[in-house]
């Protein structure tokens, strides 16, 4: 016995007809009809009754029909199982420029981890417009990216804000930076700086900040990760995110600090970002979810920190 021929009677019963259910089932009627009588003499019973108007359900058939529906459903039962566990199984991507890695992403990760042991996740730096374009194509699940307060949200995207925070000037306890309480762009541009790349959100707020105005050596770097490691090195300061910084292992360590910027009200977004579809994987819905809770979680321990 097959599952098709238990589909095959569901079809011609609820069509009335062997023409219409082949029509339906895209076979010729010759090739039904056996396929149903093959499963008659196996049963032992006459499922149909075969009329000129049309095939109905015989008296045998309407006794063993709820048999076959329930064979019926718990093979699609078993088919959605195993899709799911595909879907749950597959690797998640995620995009990200690098910004609150520590306190946010690496715990996430670890608690995912800890729910889908089959489950890989592939963490992928990139600037923010290749974290779009890989969103679009297909080629990242979720996006972790900075935006100003007041940039607009890409077209075709869900966005979900994580965290809220404000640029500082990271920069070693050594530094003369580190002994004031806030540090001007004046301080700011006597010091080697490190700036991002052009293409990261830190980069266009630097460049508004210094309003054309150059430091007295600069280098250009990719992400927040190495921009860090060149201050713990002394190579200079970096302006990043207060979110970046705060809880970092350098800065635990007492490798790096921060000083808030003089006289600026700037906000800067971590958002969490996907493409909109009618479907997510599992895997990625509850990496998602996972992302949202550990932010809520830091939101409410800066609250409880500042009362």
């Amino acid at each position: 016995m097959r599952t098709e021929q238990l589909e095959y009677i569901t079809a011609v019963t609820r069509l009335g007809s062997l023409r219409r259910a082949a029509d339906e089932l895209r076979l010729s009627q010759p090739a039904l009809s056996e396929t149903v009588r093959n499963l008659e003499r196996e049963l032992g019973v006459d499922l149909l009754e075969r009329k000129r108007s049309g095939a109905t359900m015989s008296a045998a058939g309407r006794e063993l029909l709820p048999y076959i529906v329930h064979v019926l459903e718990a093979v699609d039962r078993l088919r959605a199982a195993a899709g799911e566990q595909h879907r749950i199984s597959r690797m998640v991507r995620v995009g990200t420029v690098n910004a609150a890695t520590v306190p946010l992403l690496v715990p996430v990760v670890r608690e995912f981890r800890a729910a889908h042991p089959v489950t890989q996740v592939e963490v992928v730096g990139a600037q923010q417009t290749d974290i779009h374009r890989a969103l679009s194509e297909g080629g990242l699940d979720l996006g972790l990216v900075n935006q100003l307060d007041g940039d607009d949200v890409p077209a075709g995207f869900e966005s979900t804000r994580l965290l809220c925070g404000r640029p500082v000037v990271c920069v070693r306890p050594d530094s003369p930076l580190a002994s004031r309480a806030s540090v001007t762009v004046d301080d700011l541009l006597a010091e080697p700086l490190i700036a991002m790349r052009s293409g990261y959100v830190m980069h266009r707020y630097v460049h508004r900040l210094l309003d054309g105005r150059a430091p007295s050596f600069s280098y250009s770097t990719d992400g927040a990760e190495m921009g860090k490691l060149m201050v713990a090195e002394g190579l200079g300061a970096t302006v990043l995110p207060d979110f970046s910084v705060i809880d970092d292992p350098l800065e635990r360590l007492g490798t790096i600090t921060y000083r808030p910027l003089a006289d600026d009200a700037t906000r800067v977004l971590l958002m969490l970002q996907r493409r909109r579809a009618e479907s997510v994987p599992r895997a990625a819905q509850d990496l998602y979810e996972g992302f949202v809770r550990r932010a809520r979680e830091l939101s409410a321990a800066e609250g409880a920190d500042a009362r």
